[in-house]
């Protein structure tokens, strides 16, 4: 989301996104009754939402821990520059990369990965770097999480 849409968040969207990030599956009329707006404007606030890409898909809600995958890492890819959209192409053919983000600096994809155990994070890692475009891995096993996910105190940041 770019900065200008993140500025033109006014109170009516704060309050229904932390109505939302409290129970994402309430319902309009459970937001329009938690936040004491019409159930219309929530419906149109929700619409813009979603033409916007402002709310996450649903199926990031689930833990892949319950599907088995006990272990998360990151796998820290350097490509072929004149390869890149094969290296993407490749990576979303493998269920086990989750996320995918390029960030500045010398890592060109970083990989967020699932794993059974430490020898299924080895075969991951060993798809990714099979990858065409894909010159050089470097994998890093999460080992806890100390902050999981959560949007509650960058949604209290949030001015009109």
């Amino acid at each position: 989301m770019n900065q200008e849409r993140r500025s033109t968040r006014d109170a009516i969207d704060r309050a229904i996104l932390e109505a939302l990030d409290a129970d994402p599956r309430m319902t309009i009329l459970g937001i329009a009754h938690r936040t004491g707006l019409a159930r219309g404007t929530v419906q149109a606030r929700l619409d813009r939402f979603e033409r916007e890409a402002v709310l996450r898909p649903h199926s990031v809600r689930i833990n892949p821990e319950a599907l088995g995958m006990g272990i998360s890492a990151h796998v820290a890819a350097e490509l072929d520059q004149h390869r890149i959209d094969l290296a993407v192409e490749g990576l979303r053919a493998i269920p086990e990369v989750i996320e995918c983000l390029a960030p500045a600096g010398e890592t060109d994809l970083l990989c967020r990965v699932v794993a059974r155990d430490p020898d299924d994070l080895y075969r991951v890692s060993e798809e990714i770097r099979l990858c065409p475009g894909i010159l050089r891995t470097r994998t890093s096993m999460f080992l806890r999480q100390p902050i999981p996910y959560r949007m509650a105190p960058l949604l209290g940041t949030i001015r009109d």
